[in-house]
């Protein structure tokens, strides 16, 4: 035997030794049977008790706004346009300048119209002295009167185009983006167009009827009578604290979309709408008794309809069919399936089975804790005392 080999045995032997020892200490440690997961409980879950309701019945359309007035700002004369008076966006009033265009020609042209109808005037008036004594013809006089009368008519206009190189809002509202810049040509007729005053408050909201919404009025069409109120409600959910008021019916249906068009009428003094923002209409068309509300993460969307989970009988859960109406709030109205007492959960859905047990607690309460021990049981891990003998 080599003797280079006989210390490596030794330390591989020693190894495999100590490995076999813990083996066996673990082994005697153990319990004779082998561990299991604890038991798993009832799922806590929140519950709402459903009790019947009474809520306005309504219908929820797409809409947009648009100003109550979008006016275009047009040139009226031509010229090299010099400066922009206002900030694109802002709001302006009525007569407030916007641009200016160059005045120069304008000046020269009204410096002309007043020289030619202040010598028409005169000539008339020298006339009318000689007509009065005979010494013309009245058709002499006649001419210079008329000649007289078009000169002041081209005075009047030379102030005008003089007057309009200053190009001012027509309404208040607020401004829209220049189309021409310093420096451009502006040209009277189609390429005149300057800017847009868009007059928000009050602010319109335009949107349509369709054949199912028109359906459910009276009558199968809109009208003031069958329609009490309107809501306008934003695009992040919560409804504008404002209502309005229908201010345009449609009296025929377009025959290519087959929709009533309509108009609804909004105070927006705080300025909180802007023209071309796409919200939702709910048009208020009465009022539903014996309904039930229930949050919308509690309403299951499924390829067998509309579903709630209740809190069945021993606290199981149990699939429920509804009928859905309308959105109310952060609520579904729930037109059918459900009756008053019924327990619907409203959390920890996508962990919830049919049949499966679950603990559940009203909103705002705490899940309950584990029943108390009953006397004489064990407590979880250990084992139960042994019972005391008998006296004899």
């Amino acid at each position: 035997m080599n003797s280079a080999t006989l210390p490596q045995r030794t330390a591989l032997s020693i190894l495999v030794g100590a490995t076999l020892l813990g083996s066996a200490l673990l082994a005697g440690c153990s319990d004779s049977k082998p561990a299991g997961a604890p038991p798993m409980g009832p799922m806590p879950v929140t519950v709402l008790e459903m009790q019947p309701q009474k809520v306005p019945s309504s219908i929820e359309v797409m809409a947009q706004t648009e100003g109550a007035r979008e006016t275009e700002v047009r040139a009226r004369v031509g010229g090299i346009l010099l400066k922009r008076l206002y900030q694109e966006g802002e709001t302006v009033k009525a007569g407030q300048p916007l641009f200016q265009i160059d005045r120069s020609s304008y000046e020269i042209a009204l410096a002309e119209a007043k020289a030619r109808a202040e010598q028409t005037r005169r000539e008339m008036n020298r006339l009318k002295g000689l007509i009065e004594a005979k010494a013309i013809s009245q058709k002499e006089y006649d001419d210079a009167s008329s000649s007289n009368a078009i000169a002041q008519t081209a005075l009047r206009q030379a102030e005008l185009n003089l007057s309009w190189t200053t190009v001012t809002a027509p309404v208040s509202g607020t401004t829209g983006r220049a189309v021409k810049s310093e420096g451009n040509l502006v040209t009277v007729g189609s390429d005149s167009l300057l800017t847009s005053v868009y007059q928000s408050n009050p602010i319109w909201v335009r949107f349509s009827l369709g054949d199912g919404d028109l359906a459910k009025l009276a009558g199968g069409r809109a009208s003031k009578n069958n329609i009490t109120g309107v809501e306008l409600i934003l695009g992040n959910g919560t409804v504008y604290p404002k209502t309005g008021k229908l201010n345009f019916l449609a009296s025929n249906i377009d025959t290519t979309l087959g929709t009533q068009a309509l108009r609804a009428e909004f105070d927006n003094s705080d300025n909180q709408l802007l023209p071309g923002q796409f919200v939702r209409i709910r048009l208020l068309t009465g009022e539903r008794d014996g309904v039930f509300l229930v949050p919308q993460s509690a309403v299951i969307q499924s390829e067998q309809g509309t579903l709630v989970m209740l809190a069945g009988e021993g606290d199981k859960v149990a699939p429920r069919p509804v009928q859905a109406g309308e959105w109310r709030g952060k609520d579904w109205v729930i037109l059918g399936g459900l009756k008053a007492g019924d327990k619907v959960i409203v959390d920890n859905l996508i962990k919830l089975r049919p049949g499966a047990p679950v603990a559940p607690h009203g909103p705002g309460e705490k899940p309950g804790g584990p029943a108390p021990a009953k006397e004489g049981a064990a407590a979880p891990g250990k084992e139960a005392a042994p019972a005391p003998a008998k006296q004899g």
